[in-house]
C-alpha cells in the first residue's frame, strides 16, 4: 500500500520510489511541465507534484483535471517554494478516474446549503474534510475516556419497544400493510419502533457491570427544522450504579472538558483552519473550557436570573417551563460566561425515570449547557426506589406490565444509579465551531430529507 499524504508530508528525508494517490486539487501548466496538487483525504494539506513533459502517462495529463483520480510514482524531495516542506518529481503519472467539466467541486466558494445537495462529494471539500477527521478522532476519544475510567460498552437494541422520553416522537417499525394495525400480526407482535435513546437497557447493564456506556444511533420523529436537530443523531449514553447526581454531573463535565482538550490535542491542523474560516474564536473557547471549572445553578436559581436580566426573550421565562436555547445559550454566554450545569427541575417537565427529591416537588436531573450551542448533556440521578418509580409510572399513564423488566431492576437489588446522554453530534458543533448539525453529519436525516 501507498504511504498516505499525510505520511510523506511528515517525512524526515528525501525518498526515492513514493507512491502518492488522491484527487487532484488543482493542475498549473507550464511549458514543459505541470504541477498537480493532489489531497488523499488523510490530511488538510495537499502533496505538491511536478510531472515533467515527457514522462510516462504524460500524455493523460489535460485529463488531470480538478476531481479526477492519479497516482504519482516518483521521488520525495526538498521544496524548492515555501508553501511546503516536500514535494514529490514524478517520474510516472496514471490516470485513474477522470472528472469531466460538470464537476460542481471547482476552485471557488461553495455555500453549505450548496453542499448538502452533493453530500456524496462534499467531504473532498477542505471544512468537510477536516470536520469528518474530527468526528473519527473524537468518536475514538469517547470510547478512550470511558475505557481509561473502568466503563464497559454495550450495544443497546436500535428496535424497541419501549418509548424512554415518554415524548411519543418515535419511528413505527412494521412488515404490516399501511393502515393496519392488529400488532399482533406485525413482525414482533407488538408496536415497535427505532430508539429514542439506549438508557433504559443500559440501566439493566449497569445494574450487573457497575459501570457501562452506549455509543450509537438514535431517532426521533420531531419535526422541527433548527440547525440543532436531526432525526437521526448519535447518543453517548453512560450508566454508573452507586452513583449519585454530583457524581453525574462531575463525570459529564469531566467528559467535555476531555473531549475538548482531545481536539486541541489531536487535531491541532483542524482547530487552526476551522479557526480562520468557521470559527475565529474556537482556540480560545476550547481552551477556555479545558481550563475554567463549569458553573452549576439549581433550575430555580437559572430561571430567576433570567426574568431578572431584563432580556427580552422570545419565549417568556416561567418557572415550570422548559428553558429554551436563548435561555441556555444566555446563560452561558453572557450571564456566566462559561459552560453551566443546570440541576433539579420541576418533576412535571421531566420523564418518569428520574429520581424524585425530598422536596416532593423537583427530580435529580441536570443538563450541562455550553455556549454557542445551549444543552449538550441531560441527565439525571434514575429513580431506584420501587414504590417511587411505580408511582411516577402511574402518574405518566405508563403500563408496569409493558416495563415489568425495567421495575424487576427495583425489585432485586436495587441500587442509587445516575447517567446522561450526551449529543455526538453537538458536540462536534462544540468542538468544531460549525453550527449547523446538518454539517457535522456526513448525511444529515431531517424533516424531508433522506436523501443518499
Amino acid at each position: 500500500m501507498s504511504a498516505t499524504i499525510k505520511e510523506l508530508l511528515a517525512s524526515e528525508a528525501v525518498r526515492d520510489g513514493v507512491v502518492a494517490q488522491g484527487w487532484v486539487r488543482t493542475r498549473r501548466d507550464s511549458k514543459a511541465f505541470s504541477f498537480l496538487e493532489l489531497n488523499d483525504g488523510s490530511c488538510l494539506k495537499n502533496l505538491q507534484c511536478i510531472v515533467d513533459e515527457g514522462i510516462p502517462g504524460y500524455e493523460h495529463i489535460a485529463q488531470c483535471t480538478t476531481g479526477a483520480a492519479v497516482r504519482i510514482d516518483g521521488r520525495l524531495v526538498a521544496s524548492r517554494g515555501g508553501a511546503q516542506k516536500w514535494e514529490v518529481q514524478a517520474t510516472a503519472v496514471t490516470l485513474l478516474g477522470g472528472a469531466d467539466e460538470s464537476f460542481p467541486l471547482q476552485k471557488k466558494g461553495h455555500s453549505p446549503e450548496f453542499l448538502r445537495t452533493i453530500a456524496h462529494l462534499r467531504p473532498r471539500t477542505s471544512l468537510y474534510g477536516s470536520v469528518f477527521r474530527v468526528r473519527s478522532r473524537l468518536a475514538y476519544a469517547v470510547h478512550r475516556f470511558f475505557q481509561e475510567r473502568g466503563f464497559f460498552y454495550v450495544h443497546t437494541p436500535i428496535i424497541t419497544a419501549s418509548d424512554c422520553e415518554g415524548a411519543g416522537e418515535m419511528f413505527r417499525v412494521t412488515t404490516l400493510a399501511p393502515g393496519a394495525d392488529d400488532f399482533t400480526k406485525d413482525f414482533f407482535a407488538k408496536q415497535a419502533f427505532l430508539t429514542v435513546s439506549g438508557q433504559l437497557e443500559g440501566e439493566t447493564m449497569a445494574t450487573a457491570l457497575g459501570k457501562i456506556y452506549t455509543f450509537g444511533p438514535t431517532f426521533r420523529a420531531e419535526n422541527s427544522n433548527t440547525t440543532r436537530h436531526a432525526a437521526e443523531f448519535w447518543m453517548i449514553e453512560p450508566e454508573m450504579a452507586f452513583c449519585d447526581l454530583v457524581q453525574d454531573m462531575d463525570m459529564a463535565e469531566a467528559q467535555v472538558k476531555y473531549l475538548a482538550q482531545s481536539m486541541l490535542d489531536e487535531s491541532p491542523e483542524e482547530v487552526e483552519f476551522l479557526g480562520k474560516f468557521v470559527d475565529k474564536g474556537l482556540r480560545e473557547r476550547l481552551e477556555f473550557v479545558v481550563n475554567r471549572p463549569f458553573e452549576r445553578l439549581s433550575y430555580t436559581e437559572a430561571v430567576a436570573i433570567l426574568q431578572r436580566s431584563g432580556k427580552s426573550f422570545e419565549y417568556p421565562v416561567a418557572y415550570g417551563q422548559n428553558l429554551q436555547s436563548e435561555h441556555e445559550r444566555w446563560l452561558t454566554e453572557e450571564h456566566c460566561r462559561c459552560p453551566v450545569t443546570v440541576y433539579n427541575y420541576p418533576k412535571d417537565i421531566k420523564p418518569f425515570y428520574m429520581r424524585l427529591n425530598d422536596d416532593g416537588q423537583t427530580v435529580a436531573a441536570m443538563d450541562l449547557l455550553v455556549p454557542g450551542i445551549g444543552e449538550i448533556v441531560g441527565g439525571s440521578q434514575r429513580e431506584e426506589r420501587l414504590d417511587q418509580l411505580q408511582a411516577n409510572m402511574a402518574q405518566h399513564g405508563l403500563s408496569e406490565e409493558a416495563y415489568g423488566w425495567y421495575v424487576d431492576l427495583r425489585r432485586y437489588g436495587s441500587v442509587p444509579h445516575a447517567g446522561y446522554g450526551l449529543g455526538f453530534e453537538r458536540m462536534l458543533m462544540f468542538v468544531t465551531g460549525v453550527p449547523n448539525i446538518r454539517d457535522v453529519i456526513p448525511f444529515a436525516r431531517t424533516p424531508g430529507h433522506c436523501e443518499f
